[in-house]
């Protein structure tokens, strides 16, 4: 398939791939539309196929140049993406293409995420899978939905027709490190009543924004703040001036980002608006010195005339929640240098029927996931409110002997000059719920150069992709 906008660049059949899928609207929970296509694909190149209830898909490739006979290879990737955009993007992600573009170094989408992370995994399948001249083993590509979200997908996924026993994941983000473990998971969502029956009147909006975000797992040690629970010190403060009353909260997209933004409405009496100036200054001047956030913003102004909003009694136990719940890293490892062992995230924070704070939960030790899972239920409830949870998946544990890692080690440090990282990562993997499905699988996770995935500044890296590509090839031939 030839590329148009990214014409020019190697591999060219992948990076065509890669610029049609970037043409078919895929945030997750939005994924029939791709999951057909790949369908499709599989039909015109006459490949067995599996799609099943949630548009999971599952493509089968004959073996090539004389190892149709070899053990086959389990090639794993999503199709779902992280749909964000810049402020000013009138592009709407749920139905509109992605306007792709590169510099030469980098391949980006002008606003938006790009979706890389994991749309070239299905690039690199497809072109694996349409060309008869490259040497593999049969090849069994599971595509799943909606990973960005919990993992719905993977955990829904049927792979007891899978005869593969080694897999190679390829959602990972840093060229030349192999992903072999990762943490568990789990989604929490935790509600405050948030009835509309006080007066209304004159509010004033706050803004916490200027924020970096990132992924809540891959940047979660990068001492980035988090607009949810900045927001939530700024009307704690307020609080100290007058009785405060909601209109309105909203923060965050998604609840493995941490929030760049995050508005509020209030009302509040009696209004200082003194008061509230040295507030937002001195709390936007503590977020710069506190993170590494050079350009956060902490203001307010006027805002509309509010019908009605929440009394001050249900506000006071909204803020005291958003205050109080547990947010960024809580435990290191104890065996991995560097390695975040325990953390979460507040999301987001939304308030419509009631209010809700939405949390990614995640830890390499499953007791401390649980525990810190634990500890959000019984304050929610200490302070009224309710709590659910959804989207639990297991850690992905480190294997002492496996013949794929020494395998790709091998080939890596021949093709590179020298050895890779072999790491573990505190971001899900389906890695995890699909190793409990198959028992004995062997697996490794690799990447191309991504960064500042989940983010309207997601970019690719050309040469890297370049050279993961060859890389893959390479060990597919091996193997």
């Amino acid at each position: 398939m030839e590329a148009i906008k990214l014409a020019g660049l190697e591999p060219k059949t992948v990076l065509g791939h890669f610029e049609k899928l970037c043409s078919i609207p895929h945030g997750s929970g939005n994924t029939k539309q791709i999951s057909d296509y790949l369908v499709s694909f599989a039909k015109e190149h006459d490949l067995r196929y599996i799609q099943d209830a949630l548009n999971n898909v599952i493509i089968f490739g004959n073996g090539t140049c004389g190892m149709e006979d070899h053990a086959p290879v389990i090639l794993q990737g999503h199709m779902d993406m992280v749909c964000d955009k810049d402020a000013d993007c009138t592009l709407d992600m749920a139905v509109d293409p992605l306007d792709l573009t590169h510099d030469d170094q980098y391949i980006f989408a002008k606003g938006t995420t790009l979706g890389g992370d994991d749309g070239i995994a299905v690039a690199y399948a497809m072109a694996l899978l349409e060309d008869n001249t490259i040497p593999h083993p049969p090849l069994e590509v599971v595509i799943t939905v909606d990973e960005e979200i919990g993992m719905p997908g993977a955990n829904f996924i049927d792979v007891s027709m899978l005869k593969g026993r080694t897999m190679i994941n390829l959602d990972s983000e840093v060229e030349g490190a192999f992903t072999v473990a990762c943490a568990g998971a789990a989604t929490a969502t935790l509600r405050m009543d948030a009835p509309r029956t006080a007066p209304g009147g004159e509010t004033i909006r706050l803004t916490v924004d200027g924020l970096k975000g990132g992924h809540s797992g891959g940047e979660i040690h990068k001492n980035r703040g988090n607009a949810n629970k900045i927001m939530g010190q700024f009307l704690q403060r307020i609080q100290k001036t007058g009785a405060v009353r909601l209109a309105s909260i909203a923060g965050g997209a998604a609840d493995n980002v941490i929030p760049r933004a995050c508005q509020a409405s209030i009302v509040v009496e009696p209004l200082d608006p003194k008061a509230i100036d040295e507030i937002a200054g001195a709390l936007e001047a503590e977020v710069c010195n506190t993170y590494d956030e050079p350009e956060a913003r902490v203001t307010w102004a006027q805002g509309e005339i509010a019908d009605t909003t929440v009394p001050a009694k249900e506000t006071e136990g909204i803020i005291s929640l958003i205050c109080q719940v547990p947010n960024a890293i809580q435990a290191m490892s104890k065996d991995i240098p560097g390695l975040v062992e325990t953390s979460l995230n507040v999301g987001i924070i939304a308030m419509e029927e009631d209010f809700r704070a939405v949390f990614s939960v995640r830890s390499a030790v499953n007791a401390d996931k649980d525990a810190l899972l634990l500890k959000l239920r019984t304050l929610t409830e200490k302070l009224g409110g309710r709590y659910s949870q959804c989207g639990e998946y297991p850690a992905w544990e480190y294997k002492a002997e496996s013949p794929l890692r020494d395998t790709m080690v091998e080939i890596f440090t021949r093709q590179y000059g020298h050895a890779p990282e072999i790491m573990a990562v505190h971001v899900g993997l389906e890695c995890g719920m699909l190793s409990e499905k198959l028992p004995g699988l062997d697996c490794v996770s690799i990447g191309p150069e991504l960064n500042d995935i989940h983010t309207s500044r997601e970019k690719l890296g050309i040469a890297s992709n370049e050279r993961t590509w060859k890389y893959l090839l390479a060990v597919l031939k091996a193997l």
